[in-house]
């Protein structure tokens, strides 16, 4: 990966000038775009600020945005003129020889493309004068200029070669554009690419923009044709990202930047067509306990029909099988003040004919690879650290039938079988924190190679609203990852749950799993008769053994339904679910989440 030149606009990122600018750096950036409310807040001249940058080497690619600039009355124009005039003084000062005018919104503009194209080309001339051009931009919500192909009709018009386009994804989606005209704007008129990605949303244009731009590959935008069409037609200037998003306004400078790169990385990927590794299964989930949780982990293990069938031969870690299903289980004493729960899902181990290229690529996506101490007769794992911390093992494929794809060597057989009643992993629920998803969103498109299956889904919580998506792999063995978190942070007075994490066994058969779980002494979660009377009021068959063996049920619109068992939380966080598919349900249960998390909130009171 690599080559082409990556800069960032020190809008997307928080902090003052110095931080953005630092983190930019850290992250790997070519270069920047110089916001002018970034500079303004700044007590360092520009001189200055050029020097800092130069340090860390920054090239300052841009200058933005010099607003409500064409297309004016004349006293207006003559007003502006004062007001290009100065930032060009700042411009040479910063080094950079680009600056972006945006279509002008101002409530006196004129709708007329010739005025407009005379005065820019007057823009031009001045900054033609200095040694700098001029890079016009459509604002979606332009008075009167408000798609890209209005605004390169006006750059023709005005014929001045310190005169050229900017193209902004977010602009040119937003209002629908079709980005394959691009590829007939000559080359030297392409002067400047921003991008952005964004959730398609119904509302306005100027609060999409403000408030819900993402880094590419985080929305539902095609900025890979719009890439592609630039690059046939010629443009080699910077791919530079320019997000306005209130939660990337508010995170660490350092970790956004990093997740900004990666999303360019991402970006030249599918660009290139560059084959991503495939993943196909869920080798195993690691669980990390504390000792005084480990017991109440392993029976509920026990429950659902796993045995402890190995011991690593040098680590605090068992081996919990059934069927195609696997769990490792490593006991681990917190350390105090740090933060830590006892129970949490550790780990996800994904199958993949090259393990060592995925680990490889995901280093090339900036997901730190972790080193794993083993021992000269264990198996050396490859695997990356997920921007929650949560790591990803690289496993190899399942061999051939009774082969042994599992650390051969690690553990010491306990000389008990396998148990039986589930057939694999069938999806890890994790919940960051709301200003992180869209980073775990990113790294699982990224470097796990997941795609999102259907929208984001809104539930209706008992403390709050909680946002759910799954997300998926191809292939008759897809892993499968929810991501969830409440939009708010809860309030202290309300002791749900903090960050629930669950693994999900597939299961033939989830009536037999509930039944044996509960004779073995597993408290399943009760909902309550109202959920089972709702359930017959719908014309589901056979409410009552379902309310027997507290089993749930939601129904897709084909028709396909999700039948799972649940059980407390264990530890604090971690609960488990058998989960029985059928009729093609490719969803993840959020109909039913409510009054599970009502019926966690009452279990965990009564304790």
């Amino acid at each position: 990966m690599g080559g082409r030149r990556l800069g960032i606009a020190t809008a997307c990122l928080s902090g003052l000038l110095e931080d953005k600018l630092a983190a930019a750096a850290a992250a790997g950036f070519d270069g920047v775009e110089i916001f002018v409310p970034d500079l303004l807040g700044s007590p360092e001249s520009p001189a200055d600020i050029a020097r800092r940058c130069a340090d860390l080497g920054l090239a300052v690619d841009l200058y933005q945005p010099i607003r409500d600039v064409e297309a004016l009355p004349r006293d207006a124009f003559a007003a502006s003129l004062r007001r290009v005039e100065h930032a060009f003084d700042v411009m040479e000062q910063l080094g950079t020889t680009t600056a972006l005018i945006c279509s002008s919104v101002d409530p006196r503009a004129i709708d007329d493309d010739d005025l407009a194209a005379a005065q820019l080309a007057e823009v031009a001339d001045r900054a033609a004068d200095r040694g700098l051009r001029i890079a016009y931009e459509a604002l979606a919500w332009g008075r009167h200029v408000n798609t890209w192909d209005h605004s390169w009709r006006i750059v023709a018009r005005a014929d001045h070669p310190a005169l050229g386009l900017c193209v902004d994804s977010f602009h040119l989606y937003a209002r629908g554009g079709d980005p394959a005209g691009l590829r007939d704007v000559p080359a030297g008129k392409l002067f400047f690419l921003q991008l952005a990605d964004a959730p398609r949303l119904d509302m306005a244009v100027l609060p999409w923009s403000r408030h819900h731009r993402l880094f590419p590959g985080q929305g539902d935008f095609d900025l890979t044709a719009l890439v592609g069409h630039l690059d046939a037609a010629g443009y080699d200037g910077p791919w530079s990202l320019e997000v306005f998003n209130d939660v990337f306004r508010q995170a660490d400078p350092g970790p956004a930047a990093v997740d900004a790169r990666r999303s360019l990385l991402g970006l030249e990927e599918s660009l290139a067509g560059a084959a991503v590794p495939a993943v196909g299964g869920t080798a195993f989930v690691e669980l990390a306990v504390d000792p005084a949780t480990s017991a109440e982990v392993t029976d509920a293990l026990a429950a659902l029909g796993f045995a402890r069938t190995g011991a690593h031969r040098t680590k605090p870690v068992g081996l919990w099988e059934a069927g195609g299903a696997r769990v490792v289980v490593r006991e681990e004493v917190p350390l105090p003040d740090a933060g830590s729960v006892p129970a949490a899902v550790a780990a996800l181990a994904v199958r993949t004919p090259d393990p060592e290229a995925l680990a490889r690529r995901g280093v090339e996506l900036l997901a730190p690879r972790v080193p794993l101490p083993h021992a000269g007769d264990e198996a050396e794992l490859r695997a990356v650290a997920a921007p929650d911390g949560t790591l990803l093992f690289c496993c190899p494929e399942r061999p051939s039938p009774g082969g042994d794809d599992f650390w051969p060597g690690d553990f010491v057989s306990t000389g008990v079988r396998p148990g039986v009643g589930a057939t694999g992993i069938d999806h890890v629920a994790l919940s960051p924190p709301f200003d992180l998803v869209a980073e775990a969103e990113l790294f699982l498109r990224t470097v796990v190679g997941l795609a999102p299956v259907g929208e984001p889904t809104d539930i209706v919580a008992p403390f709050g609203l909680v946002r759910g998506r799954l997300f998926a792999s191809a292939g008759a063995e897809p892993v499968r990852v929810v991501l969830s978190s409440s939009l708010v942070r809860r309030g202290g007075w309300a002791p749900g749950v903090p960050a629930p994490q669950s693994v999900a066994f597939a299961v033939p058969d989830v009536l037999t799993v509930a039944r044996a779980a509960l004779d073995a002494g597993l408290p399943l979660l009760d909902v309550g008769p109202n959920y089972y009377a709702d359930l017959a009021a719908r014309g589901v068959a056979d409410v009552d053994v379902l309310a027997a063996h507290r089993v749930l049920l939601d129904v897709d619109a084909s028709g396909g339904q999700y039948r799972h068992v649940v059980t407390p939380v264990l530890g604090g966080r971690v609960f488990l679910e058998a989960v029985e598919r059928s009729g093609g349900y490719a969803g993840f249960g959020a109909a039913d989440a409510p009054v599970r998390m009502a019926a966690h909130r009452r279990s965990r009171a009564s304790v």
